[in-house]
This record gives C-alpha cells, structure tokens and sequence, in this order.
C-alpha cells in the first residue's frame, strides 16, 4: 500500500508528473488573482501559459476566445520571414537590353534606410550602369495602405505607405538642431512643398503632410521654436520613387510603361541582418513588417502582395495552430486582425524551436532593458520577460517568454481588448501576474 506514494514521490522529484500537478496550489491562486481582479473582470481578457519542455498548457483563461491583436501581429511576421526569406532578402530584379537596364522592387525595406546599415550593392549597382535606367512598377499588387487601418493617420510617423522599391523608408524628416528659424528636410526634393499655415494651431511643434501630395504644411512654433526631429510618411508613386532615384544617383531615371520580352531577369540578394528583426518586433516597426510580408510574397510568387503570402504562411507554416487566423497585415495597424491567445502562443512555441535561444532573446523585447518594454516588468539582475506587446486604442497585448526564478521557461500570451481608462492600469494588472508566475512556477 505504501508503493503508490513512494512512486508519486519519486515522480515528483523527477519531473516526471505533469507540470499542472506539479503547480497545482499555484495554479489555483492564480486563478484567483485574476477572479479578484476588478479590472479584468471589467474589460475583455484572455492568457494562456504554456510550458515548452513538457508541452502542456498550464493555464487557459479564454484561450480560445478571439481578440484584436494590434502589434502581436509582428510574431506571425516574424515567424513567417524566418522561415520564407532564410538568410537572405532579394533587394532588386532586373533585365538588361544592350543600351537599356530596367529594374524592379521586391520590397526590400532596408534600401537607404536611415537606420539601417545595409548592403550597398544595389546602390552601387544602379550608380555605376552606363546604360539608360528605367523603373517599373508592374508587380506591385498593393495598395499604400494596407485593409483595416485608419485612413486619418496617413500623416503619422507610425503608418508609412506601402511600396515595391521603398526609399529612405518612405519617410521625411524635418528637423531643427538648434533654438532658432528655419528648418530642413529630408529628402531635400520637399524643401519647395514646405508651407507655412498660419491657421494650424500653435500649441506645440506641428507638421501635417497633405493626404494626396507632398506638401508639408507647418505653424509658427515649428518655425521659432525649439529643436526637433519629426519623421512623417511620404506619399508614395512610381513617378516621386523615379525622382528620388535619379536625385540619390545623380543620373536621370526613367518610368518603364512595359518591360522588353524574352530577356531573363536577374536578381541581387542582400543578407538579412538581425538588426532589422530587432527593429521589427523592439521598435515594433509598422513599415518593415508591411514590407517584409511583402517581399515574402515576391519571393514566393514574383509579385507584390500580402495576401498571398499570409495565405501561404496559414497553409504552409501555421498547420497546428488550434484556431483559424483572421491575419490582414504584416504590422497589426489592421482593425480586422484576430487571433486567440493560444495561436499565439502556437507560434511563439514554433519559433522557441526555430531560433537558438541567445538568437531569439536578442531579437525580442526585453523587460526593463530593451524595446517597448524597456521600463515595464524589470528583473533583478537579468529580464525575465522577452515579450512583444501590441497596442491600439483601448487595446493591449503582450505576448511571450517568461523566465522563472526556477529556472523553467514558460510561453504566454496576455490579451486586453476594450478597456477605457487607459494602458496604465492594464499593464499595472498584467504586472501582478506575470510576477505571481515568475517567483512560483
């Protein structure tokens, strides 16, 4: 009779048991954590813990219920540019007749980026042809914003337009170093388009671009006032991306109506550095998530367009995900994205075993050290969160990596939709948690 509880004892001790056994009493106060929570049993929440090693979920509270993800968005795009680009991106496609070279984006978003040291060899290679040069735009199957975001934000830094051959990341700075007039831009083909607004209100620094042209519309505090750096989104079209060419290069570029036949097309690649990842998910960069979907889909198909390649992602890549994927954008700025905390979790479990660990740490936020979370949930001596959070209005996700004082990894995804006081209290909330979790599993 005494064999059971010695066999249950040494099961124990081995790790044997399934690990809800094992934190059963943990469990079950975390339960309650959240039951006496008056601001998750107010809003719409969902969390998932996942145990990688054991492969057990160990808490589901509305696992499977569906919700906005906002920037969580970027782990399936993470996830799909690791596995569709490998080490590499395709930075230009051309052909060339024996006077004539035509060109063509596929969407690599690192091409004279400000922020990015990237391989300089398409520059390089446009630069140095002597032959007459002409961009085409037929493979472009986008439109410059992606379905379900906010048509009002064309002016903010953080919605970029969509495009093949994306230059100087499809944005302009306007900046002043010192306190005094005046001001620049760049690229410097706006200085003429910059327009003072006598009618724009003067409470702080203000710069709007119009919706459908260049022109860049500012008030007296912008041109008086103290230093600053903007950063807005220029609009996008085969004629401007011709004009910045040709300024760049400093040769004429020409608009290509149609591409010569029965010639082959070549391509130059350039490596994917993890600086660009690090961006992608640290800064959550909405442009070099919409770009790299799109060049997914270039790889896969020869043109432009993110459906497809999240449509290949779902069939190809995401199989054993439990739930159904409402995905519409590479960035999470899409209203229509939806997705279950534990199909997120699905996919931070494929790539727990995709990168090597040092890889994927470094890559992801990191709780009061990096990124988005650089002043939330801080360690001790190290993080023990590395999680991309996801955030519109009236909604706030984080989802991944937990590391506990035991030493055990863990995989979750925390997702609040339709609060109304703010992230503040959320993330506070979300705070208790992911503490709870760490010091007792």
């Amino acid at each position: 009779m005494k064999a059971p509880g010695l066999l249950l004892i040494i099961l124990l001790i081995a790790g044997l048991l399934p690990a809800q056994n094992k934190h059963k009493k943990a469990l079950q106060e975390l339960d309650i954590l959240f039951e006496k929570s008056e601001l998750f049993n107010q809003i719409f929440t969902g969390f998932v813990l996942y145990q990688p090693d054991s492969e057990e979920i160990l808490y589901d509270r509305d696992g499977d219920k569906y919700f906005t993800p906002a920037s969580n968005t970027k782990i399936f795009t993470l996830y799909a540019s690791l596995r569709i680009l490998g080490d590499s991106i395709t930075a230009l496609r051309y052909m060339e007749t024996e006077d004539a070279l035509y060109f063509w984006g596929a969407a690599n978003p690192m091409f004279l980026h400000p922020d990015i040291k990237a391989d300089s060899s398409v520059f390089t290679f446009l630069k140095e042809s002597n032959k007459t040069l002409y961009f085409s735009n037929h493979n472009f199957e986008e439109e410059r914003f992606g379905p379900g975001w906010a048509w009002d934000d064309y002016s903010g830094y953080y919605q970029a337009e969509n495009s093949p051959l994306p230059i100087y990341a499809n944005m302009a700075s306007v900046k002043r170093m010192e306190q005094g007039e005046g001001f620049d831009i760049h690229p410097s083909r706006f200085v003429q388009q910059l327009t003072y607004d006598p009618d724009m209100n003067n409470d702080r620094i203000r710069i709007k671009r119009e919706e459908y042209t260049n022109v860049f519309r500012y008030n007296s505090r912008a041109l008086t006032g103290t230093p600053f750096n903007k950063s807005l989104p220029f609009f996008t079209s085969p004629d401007l991306t011709t004009a910045l060419l040709g300024d760049t290069l400093g040769k004429t570029v020409h608009l290509a109506y149609e591409l010569p036949e029965e010639i082959p097309v070549k391509s130059i690649s350039t490596p994917i550095p993890d600086t660009l990842y690090r961006r992608l998910m640290q800064d959550s960069d909405n442009f070099i998530a919409e770009q790299l979907m799109m060049a997914c889909s270039e790889k896969l198909t020869g043109s432009i367009k993110t459906s497809e390649a999240i449509q290949y992602a779902k069939d190809s890549l995401l199989t054993n995900l439990p739930d159904k994927l409402i995905w519409r954008d590479g960035s999470g700025l899409s209203r229509y994205n939806l997705f279950t905390p534990r199909s997120i979790v699905g996919v931070l479990d494929s790539i727990y075993h995709f990168l090597p660990k040092a890889r994927l740490l470094d890559i992801f936020p990191a709780g009061g050290k990096s990124g988005t979370i650089e002043g939330l949930y801080p360690g001790d001596e190290m993080p023990y969160i590395y999680a991309k959070t996801g955030t519109l209005s009236n909604k706030h996700c984080l989802s991944g990596y937990l590391l506990a004082d035991s030493g055990q990894w863990y995989i979750f995804s925390f997702m609040n939709n339709n609060y109304v006081e703010g992230t503040k209290p959320v993330k506070k909330e979300m705070e208790k948690i992911l503490k709870y979790i760490r010091v007792h599993f």
